[in-house]
Order: C-alpha cells, then structure tokens, then sequence
C-alpha cells in the first residue's frame, strides 16, 4: 500500500472519530502546553539571570550583610545601626565604617554601595512596579557594564534623576518614555536620563534619592555593596583578605561571620544550579499531564482497532497485509500526536507570555528581568517531536493487534 493511500486512510479515521479524537487530542495539547510554557519560561529566566551577571564582570564582588550559612545571599536587616561591628542577630547590618575597611584594601579600584526595593513608578495616569536600585553615583558606571540604547548613566551632581530598563521605556506603558521625560515614583517627581538596551523593569538612581523614595531603608545602612578588584585571577585571594580584614572590624570569628562575600562566577553557578533544579522538577510535573495524553491515544486507538475490526478484514480479504494495517493504524496515532502537539505548542506560547502576569508577586522576579516567553525554535521541534513519537508508542500496541487480526475472524466479528 503507498504511503499517500495509508495517510488518507488514517485521516479518514481521524476525521470520521471527530468527538473521540478530538476528547485524545485534548490530552496531548495541556500535556504538550504544559511543558512548552514551563521551558521556555525556565529558559528565557535563565538567559535574563545569566546576561544581568555577565554584564558585572568577573572581577566584581558582592558584600551583604548576614552570614551564607543562614541566610545565603539575601541582604540584612535594615533596621540595625549603620556600619557597626554587633553581636546582636538583629542588628546585622554594613554601613560606613566597612566601607572604610575595604578602602585600606589596596586590591579594590572601585566600591559602590547599594539599596534596592520594590516601588510603583506612574507616568500618564498609568502606574507599574518597578524594581529600584539606589547606587552611589559616583562609582556606579565603574561597576555596572550596562549598554546604553539612548542617554548616558548617572553623574556626581546628579539628583532627581534616573536610568531605566529597556522594557519600561518601550512596552511598558501605552505611550512610549524617551530621555529628559520625567515620571513620578512614589509621590517624587524624576527626569530620565538613560534606557538601558536590555529588557528589565529595573530603575537605577542616585543613592541619596532611594532613601527617600524607598520608606524601609535605613539613610546609612546599606543592602549590597559591589567591589571591583584589580585582577580577577587574583579573587580568591582578595576574598580572603577581605574577610580577614572585616571579622576584624565587626568583632568576629571565622565561625561567627555575618556578612557574606561572593564573587558574580559563583552566584551565577549557584543560580544556575537552582534554576535548573527547579525547571527539571516542574517538566516533571508537566510530564504527567503528557502520560495521561499517552493513555488517552492507545484507549482510543483500542477502540478505533474494534470499531474498525470488520473493515480490517475486508481489507484484508482484498489483499491488504499485516504492514499495510499496522502503517494506516500508526499514522492515525502519529497524526493525533500531530494535531495534539502543533496546538499544544501554540497554547504553550500563549501561557508562557501571560503566565507570569496571573502569577501574582511569584512572577514579580519574571517582570524584573522582562521574561517574556520567548520560545525558541528548539522547544517548538521538541514539543512537536515529542507529541508525534508519544502517539506512535501509544498506538503501537493498538496497531500491532489490529494488523494481527485474520481476515475470517475479522468478517464474522459483529
């Protein structure tokens, strides 16, 4: 039998079956959906997470408050005393006094100290969170290798006036910001100076301004501070002198540390390694709704091999063999896979472009870094592929059986 006359045979079955196919392709699209949304999610996260990284250099340091043992890299409590070294738990804090310890350091050129925190930003009527960085303006262009798509980065004699990501000045908003427009953040009235080329909702201002605009902070009292050192195949080193030289100032043992000092190669693998753990763990998850899809085909191909026992015998008793029936039977469940996965992949990019919006302050991280959904051509082939050899497996056995019936069994089968 050629090929053109088993495909037609089979979309015969598919088109002739329409409420049971249809019910089968149902399972193959939320399984296939599932997984398309859950990578390309993972997937853009991870390239947004790895491009703010790379973007620090490899030869800058992060110092937060509060030790990795307890508390990994999350910044300390706000409310403590600016700088001090403290043996309260509640107090751990960095402030002025460490930042003149690491000055004596002479293997650090540059040292930027940092606050962030969430804030609405209004422009036209329109309001948006926005993640806020308050930088010490100064050194900020010293450490953040950021590329510029219009205007320039904050100066010493800068105020009021801010650096955004590429997505809140195009997209963001119904109308688009450009350089010298200004917006209000929270009750504070700002003039844009720079857009960065990238697709974050990030603001970057001056640090003394963030104080202000950010109400839990602490005027003194710092959340990161960013170190870029002389020669990056030295930061081992410059690690160990930087730790040694701040358990000094804040009072404490090696044990007893409470800041943390981490370099971008680290974090970057750390987040890596989590991101990856998370995404294998959730296609996991989506992967049941695919073997459920897989059960869904085979109990309809059974069925399809029963309705379809009488005209199995008559084809055979016109000359059909077993491999003309087992090729017209897999390509019915090749083409349910087809149909089943070419609409999974469609609904699988409109969820990975609205999922993070319906995902409430879970998706806040998403937003930040401006993911998307962008799907590559890669899922979509693998998203295909896999619906298509899903529903061949599944109709395998189904097939195999029909193509096995004798043709006089087949006739007298009612």
């Amino acid at each position: 039998m050629k090929f053109s006359k088993a495909f037609r045979q089979a979309l015969n079955m598919v088109l002739h079956s329409r409420l049971r196919s249809w019910l089968t392709i149902l399972g193959i699209v939320i399984g296939v959906a599932a997984v398309i949304a859950i990578v390309s999610m993972s997937q853009e996260l991870e390239r947004d997470v790895t491009g703010q990284f790379d973007s620090l250099g490899a030869d800058l340091l992060t110092l937060t408050a509060g030790s990795s043992r307890a508390a990994g890299f999350s910044p300390g409590r706000p409310g403590g005393f600016p700088g001090g070294a403290t043996s309260s738990e509640e107090d751990i804090v960095l402030g002025a006094s460490d930042v003149q310890v690491l000055k004596g350091i002479p293997d650090i050129i540059t040292i930027n100290t940092q606050i962030s925190g969430s804030a609405d930003l209004y422009y036209v009527a329109e309001r948006g969170s926005v993640r806020i960085t308050g930088v010490d303006e100064d050194t900020w262009s010293r450490v953040a290798n950021i590329d510029l798509a219009n205007g320039r980065t904050l100066g010493p004699a800068d105020t009021n006036v801010i650096v955004i990501g590429g997505r809140i000045a195009d997209g963001f908003f119904d109308k688009r910001l450009g350089i010298n427009q200004a917006v209000t953040i929270e009750g504070r009235l700002f003039r844009i100076v720079g857009i960065i080329d990238d697709q974050s909702t990030s603001v970057y201002m001056p640090l003394d301004a963030a104080y202000g605009v950010l109400e839990d902070k602490e005027k003194g009292v710092y959340d990161t501070i960013i170190l870029r050192v002389k020669d990056e195949d030295r930061i081992d080193e410059i690690i160990n002198e930087v730790e040694k030289r701040l358990r000094l100032s804040r009072h404490v043992t090696e044990k007893e540390m409470d800041f943390t000092i981490s370099s971008n190669q680290e974090a970057q693998k750390q987040r890596s390694e989590m991101m990856g753990s998370m995404t294998t763990f959730l296609t996991a998850i989506a992967a049941v709704a695919l073997l459920v899809g897989a059960v869904g085909v085979m109990n309809s191909m059974f069925t399809s091999v029963l309705e379809k026992t009488k005209e199995i015998g008559i084809m055979k008793a016109i000359g059909a063999r077993n491999g003309d029936i087992l090729k017209i039977f897999l390509m019915n469940a090749a083409l349910i896979g087809l149909i089943g996965g070419i609409l999974g992949i469609i609904l699988g990019i409109l969820l990975s472009g609205f999922l993070p919006y319906l995902m409430g302050e879970t998706a806040g991280m998403m937003r930040m870094f401006g993911s998307g959904g962008t799907t590559s051509a890669k899922v979509i082939l693998l998203g295909i592929g896999m619906s298509v050899v899903l529903g061949v497996l599944s109709g395998l056995v189904p097939a195999w059986k029909a193509s096995r019936l004798k043709p006089v069994d087949a006739l007298r089968y009612e």
